[in-house]
């Protein structure tokens, strides 16, 4: 259990979402928010404000994604020692990117959920066509680049040792 814990006296959890593009990844950290007493960083909201129109290839995004997680992880180390339950709206997708939300929350010694979004590609490419159509998201997916980001998804495995909280998607 945490030894960190907020002002109300509840433990500090560090919350990761896991799913493909267009899965509800940002809905569910808007819904833990509220029901958790979470902050939420927004690997989309930070690549908009800090590279906006740069990022325009999978490279493009790989390197400032980078950039971002390492200048964050520092601050959500904080955040989470302080008490402050802490939401990365971030892709925990592939095994090194889990390898960075364990870095975080073994160094600030705190609880963790990760928060897996099972959901069908053909669920997720309808959503990303809403998603675009409506043009409130910060980023536009082609259904050609879902498939080559979905290439790199690897769906985590009670062998890594996470605490995982499935979300299955109705069929």
């Amino acid at each position: 259990m945490s030894k960190n814990r907020s002002s109300s006296g509840e433990a500090a959890v560090l919350h990761m979402v896991c799913g493909k593009i267009a899965s509800g990844k940002s809905t569910l950290t808007h819904h833990l928010a509220r029901t958790e007493n979470a902050v939420i960083i927004s690997e989309d909201s930070w690549m908009a404000h800090l590279y906006p129109g740069e990022v325009h290839t999978l490279k493009d995004y790989v390197r400032c994604s980078g950039r971002i997680r390492r200048a964050l992880s520092g601050h959500a180390q904080t955040l989470l020692s302080a008490g402050m339950s802490v939401i990365l709206d971030f892709p925990f997708n592939t095994i090194n990117s889990r390898a960075w939300g364990r870095e975080i929350f073994s160094g600030a010694s705190v609880a963790h959920r990760l928060h897996y979004l099972d959901v069908s590609d053909e669920i997720c490419k309808a959503r990303l066509k809403a998603r675009n159509a409506a043009g409130e998201h910060p980023f536009e997916t082609t259904d050609a680049e879902f498939d080559q980001i979905t290439r790199y998804f690897v769906p985590p495995s009670p062998d890594e040792g996470f605490q995982i909280v499935l979300h299955a998607a109705a069929p």
